[in-house]
């Protein structure tokens, strides 16, 4: 379907602990911790540790009694440590239980997450999708409902495949999955308010790991409804597969106005960051000119003029100490997150995009002079010479950000 074509109604605002979603809000960035819940020590260092980075909204397995039982203690030391992160439970086939079971659980976290496809088997005696329904009703808490191309509900399938059989024309199983990921997120939110629970207490997702299918499926979702739309490629993959697919499907789908907020769900590498999905999420926004998180860097890929990696070096190290330096300078000063510094090898481009940057560094190249012209603010400032060009430069963005960004009320 051609973008053109899709008429979208704006989403529901849904408040989830003091974090906005859609209705014209930011997208925001949400993650999720890969530890054992129980394990409250781990847990706790590593939902601070994405929160440091910028997520948003952080979720967490509960799976086992002791997972549940951890919950409150978790959000009690990270309330002690003054993160307010909102947790999300993330909850499969024994949630209802859960729930019940640990009150001081269900009223922890700020979200709950329910998969229709593995809520839990219905018996007579207990319905688990309506009981943990009618928990986030009584503790005044919104649900996603998240829908899964590999936790699909069978039934659903199997009716949808039936009545496909009937057509004169059946339509591509493909297609008709797609179709079933809609229905299963669709009714599941329709059976939630019928029981009680506000329309603006849902957040809806349908994720799938193709490309593709995640674009062809929220376009079609986004007619169908106006709840707000978590946004993620499941199952997105390690590495730069991981990173370039997210990106491929997200960017498509938020350039058309499509999602409230996104999970960049990569495998990390063996003792890799957890925190590399929250910064992938931020850097598509940002690159997007949809949300500015920390200042960006410039920097050209080198070719033969550059007579040595030191550029690189320094475009890294610059680069790292922006991210390193923002959970600070987020406190101390406005608009920091806007700035940008150029760090560029040699004279071809150097001053140019120098001169567009707020910062801009051009090295020298081969065969140029041997000094580095600083740009600030568009204007030639100073030329630094010499070994500890490096250190110079990383001073000159320090000082700048104080003058530049100091809080009104600190001036």
């Amino acid at each position: 379907m051609s973008a053109s074509l899709i008429k979208r109604r704006p989403s529901q605002r849904v408040l989830v602990g003091r974090v906005m979603l859609g209705g014209g809000a930011p997208v925001v960035v949400q993650s999720m911790t890969n530890t054992d819940t129980a394990d409250v020590d781990s847990t706790t260092k590593q939902v601070f540790e994405l929160a440091r980075a910028g997520s948003e909204l952080v979720r967490i397995t509960v799976n086992t009694p002791e997972a549940a039982a951890a919950v409150a203690h978790i959000r009690r030391r990270l309330d002690a440590l003054g993160c307010h992160v909102p947790l999300v439970g993330d909850f499969h086939y024994n949630g209802h239980r859960l729930l019940n079971e640990f009150p001081e659980c269900a009223r922890a976290l700020a979200k709950y997450r329910i998969n229709p496809g593995n809520v839990g088997r219905s018996r007579a005696e207990e319905d688990p999708f309506t009981i943990m329904i009618e928990t986030a009703i009584k503790y005044d808490k919104p649900v996603r409902i998240g829908v899964n191309w590999g936790s699909l509900d069978q039934k659903l399938v199997v009716r949808m495949m039936d009545e496909n059989a009937q057509l004169a024309e059946p339509r591509d199983v493909k297609e008709v999955t797609r179709a079933a990921l809609i229905a299963s997120a669709i009714e599941s939110a329709a059976r939630a308010e019928r029981l009680g629970m506000a329309h603006n207490r849902i957040v809806l997702s349908c994720k799938v790991s193709e490309v593709q299918d995640l674009i062809a499926v929220y376009r079609a979702l986004t007619l169908q409804c106006d709840y707000a739309l978590h946004l993620g490629l499941t199952e997105a993959g390690m590495g730069s597969k991981g990173i370039v697919a997210s990106t491929a499907a997200l960017s498509v789908l938020l350039q058309e106005g499509i999602g409230d907020t996104i999970r960049i769900s990569l495998t990390p590498e063996p003792g890799g960051d957890r925190t590399q999905e929250v910064l992938v999420g931020q850097e598509i926004l940002q690159t997007m000119g949809l949300r500015a998180f920390a200042p960006m860097v410039t920097a050209c890929p080198g070719c033969g003029r550059t007579t040595s990696s030191f550029f690189q070096e320094l475009a890294q190290s610059i680069q790292r100490h922006l991210r390193t330096q923002m959970p600070i300078w987020r406190e101390r000063y406005d608009g920091v997150e806007n700035m940008t510094v150029a760090v560029m090898g040699c004279v071809v481009n150097g001053p140019g995009e120098s001169k567009l940057a707020n910062i801009g560094i051009s090295l020298p190249g081969t065969g140029e002079t041997p000094a580095a012209p600083i740009y600030i603010d568009g204007e030639k400032a100073m030329t630094l010479r010499g070994d500890h060009i490096a250190e110079e430069f990383t001073g000159i963005v320090d000082d700048y950000v104080a003058r530049k960004y100091l809080k009104r009320a600190d001036r």
